[in-house]
C-alpha cells in the first residue's frame, strides 16, 4: 500500500517540477502536469494548481517547459562491473567490427570498485536509478576477467553502505560459469555453503540465483524443438552424460533454488529450453504458492504455449529489443523463416499476460535505455530494416517495461518504479516531450536531470 501523501507534507515541498508531462506510470498510465518531492519521496502529482500550494520560500521550482518527467529507469539486466571494465567498448560493436581487444582483468578490490563507480558515473546521466547485476558468485571466482566473482558482491555491499552508489542494485548469485558450463553439484554446493553479503536496505540486496541453461540460437547452441537450418538441435550447457541427464540436472537446480527461498532467473533462449524452464518454474511455484518472481532471461524463441505457461504461473520475461534488431539476420540464417515468428515475441508476451522487462545486457549493448526503447517500438535495425514488425510495442508499454515492471521483478513495486505519492523520488527529466519525439530520435534527446531518493545525481 502507498502511504498517504499527507505523511510527506508536514511543510512545503523541497522540489517542484511543473509545466510539462509527468508520466506517472501508475495503473492508469496517467500523464499529469506537475510533481512535488518532499524528504526524498513523491509528495503529490497533478495539475500546476494542485501543486502550487506546496511551494514555499525554500522550494526549488523547475519549469519543465513541456519536457517529460519519467520514473527513474531500471535496467533490469546490466553487468555493472563488466560494463565499468569494458566501457566505452561494447560487445556487439566489437562483433560488427570483426573483434576487439580484451580489457585488462580486474585483479584487486580497488579495480572492481573503480569499475562499479565508473558504471555509476555512466548511468546517472542516462536517468538510470536501479539495475540488476545478473550473475556474480563462486562459479566465476577463478574467471579470467575478474568481473563476476563473489568478491564483487561484497564490493557492492560495501559501496552501498558507504553511500557511494547512485543507483539501487539487485544482484543474482552465480554458481556456474558465465555463458558456460554449470553442474548440479556446484549449484547444490553453492546453495548450501555460500553466504552472500547482507542487504543494505534500499540500495543493495542479493535476490536470488542465475542459471545458464543454454547458449544462443544464432550460434546454434541453444536447445530447440525445431531443427536449425543445418539439421542440428543444440543442447543445454548443464553437465550430464546424456540429454535426459542434462535436463534432469537443470530441473533439479530450479527445484533446489526455489526450495531454498530464492528468486530464480534462467538464461534460456532456445524454444525447447524456454519451454522446459517455464514448466519447471511453474511446477515449483505451484507446490508452495510463493510469490517468487522467477523469470526467463532473453527468451529468444518463445512458442505461444510457453508464453501461456509463463503467464498463468506468474513467470516474467526479461529481454533486449536491441539484440533482436542487431542479430535478426543471424537468427534467420540459423532458424529459418518458419521459426522467425516466435523470435523475441514482445507483443505476444504482453498479449498473453506475461510481465515484460526490457533491459540492455550492457556491455553487450549500450546501457542507453533510449536506444532500447526505440528498438522495442520500431524493431528497426541500423540498416533500416524491421525485424518482427508484429512484435512492436507502444511507447507507454516500453516505458512500463523499463520502470514499474522491473520494480515488480525486484519485488519493490510498492515503493519504486512509478511516480505516485509515498514512493521514493527516483526520476529523470527528458529534455523533450516523450510522446512528441520520434522514437528513433530519442537517443539524441538529453536527460537533463536525474534524482535518486530525491537527491540530484545528474543535472545539465
Amino acid at each position: 500500500m502507498l502511504a498517504n501523501e499527507s505523511e510527506y507534507l508536514a511543510g512545503t515541498a523541497d522540489l517542484v517540477l511543473t509545466g510539462g508531462a509527468v508520466h506517472t506510470v501508475d495503473a492508469a498510465d496517467r500523464v499529469v502536469e506537475a510533481i512535488a518531492v518532499t524528504g526524498g519521496r513523491i509528495a503529490r502529482t497533478g495539475t500546476a494548481d494542485q501543486i502550487t500550494p506546496l511551494i514555499g520560500p525554500r522550494t526549488r521550482v523547475i519549469p519543465l517547459e513541456g519536457r517529460s518527467v519519467l520514473p527513474g529507469i531500471n535496467d533490469s539486466h546490466l553487468h555493472g562491473v563488466w560494463l565499468g571494465q569494458m566501457w566505452p567498448s561494447l560487445l556487439m560493436e566489437q562483433m560488427a567490427a570483426g573483434g576487439g581487444e580484451a580489457p585488462a582483468p580486474l585483479k584487486t578490490r580497488e579495480d572492481r570498485r573503480r569499475a562499479i563507480l565508473k558504471t555509476a558515473e555512466l548511468l546517472a546521466p542516462l536517468g538510470v536509478t536501479s539495475y540488476t547485476e545478473p550473475g556474480l558468485g563462486p562459479g566465476e571466482d577463478a574467471g579470467p576477467s575478474g568481473c563476476f566473482g563473489s568478491e564483487a558482491l561484497r564490493d557492492y555491499a560495501d559501496l552501498a553502505a558507504e553511500g557511494r552508489l547512485t543507483a539501487r542494485v539487485t544482484a543474482l548469485m552465480l554458481f556456474g560459469e558465465l555463458d558456460g558450463r554449470s553442474s548440479l553439484k556446484d549449484v547444490l554446493g553453492g546453495l548450501r555453503d555460500f553466504t552472500p553479503p547482507s542487504p543494505v536496505p534500499g540500495w543493495f540486496r542479493v535476490a536470488g540465483v542465475k542459471i545458464f541453461a543454454d547458449g544462443i540460437p544464432p550460434m546454434r547452441n541453444a536447445w530447440v524443438d525445431e531443427p536449425y537450418t543445418d539439421g542440428s538441435y543444440g543442447g543445454l550447457l548443464v553437465e550430464g552424460d546424456s540429454e535426459a541427464d542434462r535436463e534432469a540436472a537443470l530441473l533439479a537446480m530450479i527445484d533446489a533454488a526455489h526450495a531454498a527461498g530464492h528468486q530464480i532467473a534462467v538464461h534460456a533462449t532456445g524454444s525447447r529450453t524456454t519451454r522446459t524452464v517455464a514448466r519447471a518454474m511453474a511446477g515449483a511455484l505451484a507446490r508452495d504458492g510463493r510469490d517468487a518472481r522467477h523469470y526467463i532471461i532473453h527468451g529468444d524463441l518463445l512458442a505461444p504455449g510457453t508464453l501461456a505457461t509463463m503467464a498463468s504461473a506468474g513467470v516474467g520475461l526479461n529481454t533486449q529489443a536491441g539484440i533482436a534488431v542487431f542479430t535478426g539476420d543471424m537468427m534467420r540464417g540459423a532458424v529459418g523463416d518458419d521459426v522467425m515468428p516466435i523470435t523475441w515475441p514482445t507483443r505476444d508476451a504482453l498479449t498473453a499476460g506475461v510481465r515484460l522487462c526490457l533491459s540492455s545486457d550492457a556491455p553487450v549493448l549500450t546501457p542507453d535505455w533510449r536506444a532500447g526503447l526505440a528498438a522495442a517500438v520500431t524493431r528497426r535495425g541500423l540498416d533500416g530494416r524491421v525485424c518482427g514488425e508484429e512484435q512492436r510495442l507502444t511507447v507507454a508499454e516500453a516505458l512500463r517495461s523499463y520502470t514499474i515492471v522491473p520494480a515488480w521483478q525486484d519485488g519493490d513495486e510498492s515503493w519504486k518504479g512509478s511516480l505516485e505519492p509515498g514512493k521514493v523520488a527516483d526520476l529523470c527529466v527528458l529534455d523533450a516531450g516523450l510522446l512528441e519525439t520520434e522514437p528513433e530520435a530519442l537517443p539524441k534527446v538529453p536527460v537533463s536531470l536525474t534524482l535518486v531518493d530525491g537527491r540530484v545525481v545528474h543535472e545539465l
